[in-house]
């Protein structure tokens, strides 16, 4: 546990983290990643009951899955930073040989990492079959998952979300990352997505809201999304977030998607962000 100054703080080291990757490698996904640094913050600094260890089956502990697998940066950061391997390897990301691949992967044993994702549509249907086997297997931990909104126009996901409500998949909560943008353009030029909490409802399941870049909202908001596990529905939260969030001039437009920043870029950047843990070394 810790208070919402130190996750501040955490979540600023893990943007300069993410900033610093993707200008390394000269690729990546900074903007989803800047985005949803608070949240993935919270859950591994605050939320989840989980164990740096690391063991393939996780019984006994909370789960996180990533289904929009092309924001690793962000996860990368947050699974160092909490203890899962040495935070120098953050500048081994999209090497050649690296255990830090562009999609998190698992045939390089990294540990944090339960399954590859990247493949838009998947990750959500995996984690809500993992929270189905824990249920079944009497463990009483959660499993946690983020989409992406421009993932959510895969058919897949919407399979996955009627299976989840028919069968009370009711310790499961996902996050919604609703910053109104994918590679393409914004979603509303792409495909839109209608209603959506009005469409998760009928659905079936559990529907929460929260401004993801508010650190004591994202806290409060899966404080309250906890509590309401086991009650027989599985549980969604819109998270509201800005895409490039900490970096002005990647804020709010989807041409950071997946676009490394130059020197010039990452020093203007760094410069917005206040180091707090330490930089990895290079």
């Amino acid at each position: 546990m810790t208070n919402i100054s130190n996750l501040q703080d955490i979540a600023s080291q893990v943007r300069r983290d993410i900033v610093r990757q993707t200008h390394l490698a000269a690729s990546g996904h900074p903007g989803g990643s800047l985005g949803c640094a608070d949240f993935l913050t919270a859950l591994y600094f605050h939320i989840m009951d989980h164990d740096p260890a690391f063991n393939m089956e996780g019984k006994g502990e909370d789960l996180f899955f990533l289904s929009n697998g092309h924001i690793s940066p962000v996860w990368y950061s947050v699974l160092a930073r909490s203890g899962y391997f040495p935070v120098d390897e953050l500048a081994s990301f999209r090497k050649i040989n690296s255990r830090l691949q562009g999609h998190p992967a698992t045939h390089e044993g990294l540990p944090g990492i339960r399954v590859a994702s990247g493949s838009l549509g998947q990750g959500l249907s995996v984690a809500i079959g993992v929270a189905l086997a824990k249920k079944m297997n009497g463990d009483d931990k959660l499993v946690y998952a983020l989409t992406g909104d421009g993932e959510l126009q895969e058919g897949q996901i919407w399979e996955a979300v009627m299976f989840a409500a028919h069968h009370k998949v009711d310790n499961f909560i996902v996050a919604v990352d609703w910053n109104g943008q994918q590679i393409d353009g914004p979603n509303n030029e792409v495909i839109s997505l209608g209603d959506l909490p009005l469409k998760w409802k009928s659905f079936g399941w559990e529907v929460m809201r929260m401004n993801g870049n508010d650190m004591e909202d994202v806290v409060t908001t899966l404080e309250a999304a906890k509590a309401a596990t086991g009650r027989g529905k599985p549980i969604v939260i819109l998270m509201k977030t800005e895409m490039g969030f900490g970096v002005d001039f990647m804020m709010g437009t989807h041409k950071w998607h997946g676009v490394a920043p130059n020197a010039e870029q990452t020093e203007t950047a760094l410069a917005q962000l206040p180091e707090t843990l330490g930089d990895f070394k290079i």
